[in-house]
């Protein structure tokens, strides 16, 4: 296989670029991203000699078709996207041109230079959200709601994916996963920004709804997912990715403080962003029964695991830290 992962230098994307290299070394992988902000060459210093790299736009159309020809591509995983729900709040365009449009271009570009396989990776927040107290879960068949920019630029992505199937018979396959977990994910997001400020002994930005949910899955469960779509999947489907683990924001807040031997005083409460979603559950009981996937990695470890990897990687974090584009008291 000639792989694109297009957002490879992003946390998921990089986290299958491992992946991959190691399941399947005889592959060739070559990664496409426009490193912005949230992108970090870094992370995959170590395996500059077993990769191709591309820095480009995927709204940049000829910057695509030529990565496609170039290295003789057969397989996309689109990973790019725009992903930060407070930053889409400040500046939702962004969120659109990319996630979208973005994903049109790279689209038009593979059916342009048929490609065997389009793979778009996807999110639960599509759905909208679940009251806390409801026993429900979405489904494949699960109408789309989206409640801010960001999970309406990824629902119009997935739109995009299906219609090109629909109208041209590309061959794709889409993946919904839950919020992910793991090491290289940037220190915006909940999970590394409380480890990172607890290991500085700075306060932890909790919502102020503390007991909203979230259903938690280890990256590398979700990059063994996309695998099993990309060989066994049917063309056209949709996979959803889920745990089936849930915690509440305060609850991973406790967990991480504990792991850090860090005192509770360090949570403090701000305004919640604006349509802060309750709650995701995803009911993966179709990737189970067809293709035989179920998440491996037991949360309690993987969650040690991830806060013991950032207390052991300061030089990867740190200057990111300084990246970040959003202050999140700025609702007030």
């Amino acid at each position: 296989m000639r792989i694109l992962v297009t957002g490879g230098a992003g946390f998921i994307g990089a986290n299958f670029v491992r992946y991959w290299l190691e399941e399947h070394p005889d592959d060739r992988v070559v990664v496409y991203d426009l490193l912005t902000y949230a992108g970090n060459r870094a992370s995959l210093a170590d395996l500059e000699e077993r990769i191709g790299f591309v820095e480009g736009d995927i709204a940049d159309p000829d910057t695509v078709a030529r990565a496609l020809a170039d290295e003789e591509i057969d397989t996309v995983v689109n990973f790019a996207a725009e992903s930060h729900n407070s930053l889409a709040v400040l500046d939702p365009g962004r969120f659109f041109r990319t996630n979208v449009l973005g994903t049109q271009t790279l689209l038009e570009a593979a059916r342009a230079a048929g490609i065997g396989r389009f793979h778009h990776v996807s999110t639960c927040e599509v759905y909208g959200d679940l009251a806390l107290d409801s026993g429900e879960a979405f489904t494949e068949e699960s109408p789309y709601r989206p409640r801010t920019p960001y999970n309406a630029s990824k629902a119009g992505a997935d739109h995009a994916v299906r219609a090109y199937f629909e109208t041209y018979g590309l061959p794709v396959t889409i993946t919904n996963c839950a919020n992910n977990y793991g090491p290289y994910q940037f220190p915006e997001k909940v999970i590394p920004l409380f480890t990172t400020n607890a290991l500085d002994d700075e306060a932890l930005p909790l919502y102020a709804s503390t007991e909203n949910r979230r259903e938690w899955l280890h990256a590398l469960d979700h990059c063994r997912a996309i695998d099993l779509v990309l060989r066994d999947g049917r063309v056209g489907e949709t996979y959803n990715v889920g745990s089936r683990f849930e915690a509440s924001i305060e609850e991973l807040a406790d967990r991480i403080l504990a792991l850090l031997d860090k005192p509770g005083s360090l949570k403090t409460i701000v305004p919640d962003r604006p349509g802060h979603d309750r709650r995701y559950l995803l009911d993966a009981s179709k990737i189970e029964r067809d293709l035989g996937w179920r998440p491996s990695v037991d949360f309690d470890r993987g969650l040690e695991e991830t806060v013991r990897w950032y207390a052991d990687n300061r030089a990867w974090w740190e200057p990111l830290k300084r990246r970040a584009p959003v202050e999140e008291t700025a609702w007030r």
